[in-house]
């Protein structure tokens, strides 16, 4: 049986008519050449297959060549989606992925985090954690990027406006000329804020106010619940924000078996636009908060501050869309 040799650095930078030097240095991430040797060096690491050694670049270059994402519940596909837009920034920068699931807690097993960031050469992080969080989180001496709008001077963060989110709702219901609108929210989220606000201008701009009601949890049993104290009784709202789109789901789902239809006597909108918003019956009205997206750009600066290449804490904010569904219609007379 014959082994086939696998290419090695030496083979790409003859292919390319560069040095090793060059080769490694473009690898690593490490340097910065002309377009044209770029495209030289990629095409020929395409043509031979070439994939680099992890271990020899961490010896190398004192790094490990792996990236580390904290998130707060794989089970949400809004985190699901964030993962997947770092993974493949990360895969394409060829770096490997460690996470850390900290299962919706704002303040995270400190050594699970501290034995992550010893792994890897920087984070990327839900700004979600609270403030204690975040300040031993920059005293790891690693690059942090946060996701989600942190809001804060010199920290590096890439999130949605949740303002233009809310506002965007917000309008879209009046429009549908209900009066009586309550936003289940989840305090427990440094952007629930934000969304209150943009509801509530919005609101205010058709002169109506905004009703309030917190949920301990963003999930759909904390929605279940929500529905049971919102739709007994007469005075029930004639719509409903949900602070996210599994609360929205959890409150759909009790609110049809409380015999409350939708959306003939109730609409119902959230926010982030998860894929199971678009398969439930009747379809979401939500906000997409371009999860994937953020999760992206959050890693492909991440990998840009490790090699040193952005000089400035940047706050990039991603304009929201809102999604029209079956779930919001005109108020009934």
């Amino acid at each position: 049986m014959i082994n086939k040799r696998l290419p090695t650095l030496r083979d790409v930078a003859a292919a390319a008519n560069v040095s090793t030097a060059t080769v490694s240095k473009y690898c690593s991430g490490s340097g910065r050449f002309s377009p044209a040797v770029e495209a030289s060096i990629q095409a020929a690491i395409e043509q031979l297959g070439y994939r680099t050694n992890h271990m020899a670049r961490s010896i190398a270059t004192g790094r490990s060549g792996a990236v580390g994402l904290v998130v707060l519940d794989l089970g949400n596909p809004h985190f699901t989606g964030i993962v997947k837009g770092a993974s493949r920034a990360a895969q394409a920068g060829d770096y490997s992925l460690a996470f850390v699931d900290t299962s919706e807690s704002q303040a995270p097993e400190r050594h699970l985090v501290e034995t992550l960031s010893r792994r890897v050469d920087g984070l990327v992080v839900s700004s979600r954690l609270a403030d204690e969080s975040i300040e031993w989180l920059n005293a790891l001496g690693k690059p942090v990027v946060f996701f989600g709008r942190y809001g804060h001077a010199g920290v590096h963060s890439v999130g949605a406006d949740g303002y233009q989110a809310g506002l965007m709702i917000g309008r879209h219901l009046m429009s549908l000329q209900h009066r009586r609108v309550t936003y289940v929210g989840f305090p427990g989220s440094r952007w629930n804020a934000e969304r209150i606000r943009g509801l509530g201008e919005a609101l205010a701009e058709a002169g109506r106010t905004l009703d309030m009601l917190d949920v301990d949890a963003p999930s759909p049993e904390a929605g279940e619940s929500a529905a049971s104290r919102l739709l007994h009784g007469g005075a029930r709202p004639d719509a409903i924000v949900t602070y996210n789109d599994l609360i929205a789901l959890g409150l759909m789902n009790e609110a049809r078996t409380l015999g409350v239809s939708i959306p003939r006597d109730l609409s119902i909108a959230s926010f982030d636009d998860i894929a199971y918003g678009r398969y439930t019956s009747p379809t979401l009205t939500s906000v997409a908060m371009n999860s994937e997206r953020m999760g992206e750009l959050a890693m492909q600066r991440l990998l840009k501050l490790i090699n040193n290449d952005l000089e400035r804490p940047f706050d990039e904010v991603l304009a929201p869309r809102l999604v029209v569904r079956e779930s919001t219609a005109r108020r009934a007379s």
